[in-house]
């Protein structure tokens, strides 16, 4: 999706797609990560997810990249904070004891200015993207995080029935962009309670993608 499309829906606060308490195959799956307290868990286009919440409250720290300086800032004020605010290029960083969050494109993100992170946690990036953006993004993602062990969360569904986003990411398409770098293990796969946007019947999957 082109940036102008979710400005315009974050500054009209069309944000359909923020869940209101943890996504529940984080919850539910987060051990599958192996993690020790105090690792740091990468989370790409984190709008103002309650995962980084509970995640900072199960011990992690955590790193996010997020286009919009809405969500961002709405981010700190629900986690009661206020964060030191730095430029770096096109990118704005904003910190806190145990969380940053970049603000602008993520393309512009490189591994120096993100710093080490021993996990991903990719629940609502993948799923945002067309599929022409798909493998930039996976090969960004990558090339990012030194292939660092992921908690992929996405939604499998009829696309004639809905237009996304969150657009159908399949279990063979994750093992197309995936399948070199990781071993791809499906955790769960679940209904989604009403369908997606209340109108399309979908599946939830949780998976672990464990580097080769």
């Amino acid at each position: 999706m082109e940036a102008d499309f979710w400005h315009t829906r974050w500054e009209n606060m069309q944000i359909g797609f923020h869940e209101g308490d943890v996504n529940r195959m984080l919850a539910a799956h987060i051990g599958a990560l192996g993690l020790k307290p105090g690792a740091r868990i990468f989370v790409p286009l984190c709008g103002k997810t309650r995962d980084i919440a509970w995640l900072l409250a199960q011990g992690y720290r955590i790193a996010g990249a997020e286009l919009s300086d809405i969500a961002v800032r709405q981010l700190f004020e629900e986690l009661g904070t206020v964060p030191e605010i730095t430029d770096h290029g096109t990118l704005r960083a904003y910190a806190a004891p145990g969380v940053t969050v970049f603000a602008g494109d993520i393309f512009a993100l490189t591994p120096d200015l993100l710093g080490s992170v021993d996990a991903i946690y990719d629940r609502a990036a993948l799923v945002a993207l067309p599929p022409d953006m798909r493998a930039r993004y996976t090969a960004h993602i990558l090339a990012l995080t030194a292939t660092a062990p992921q908690l992929l969360v996405t939604f499998e569904y009829d696309p004639a029935i809905m237009a996304g986003p969150p657009f159908c990411v399949t279990f063979d398409e994750v093992n197309s962009h995936y399948a070199t770098q990781y071993r791809i293990t499906p955790l769960a796969n679940l209904d989604v309670p009403g369908g997606l946007k209340g109108v399309c019947p979908a599946r939830e999957m949780a998976l672990h993608l464990a580097p080769r």
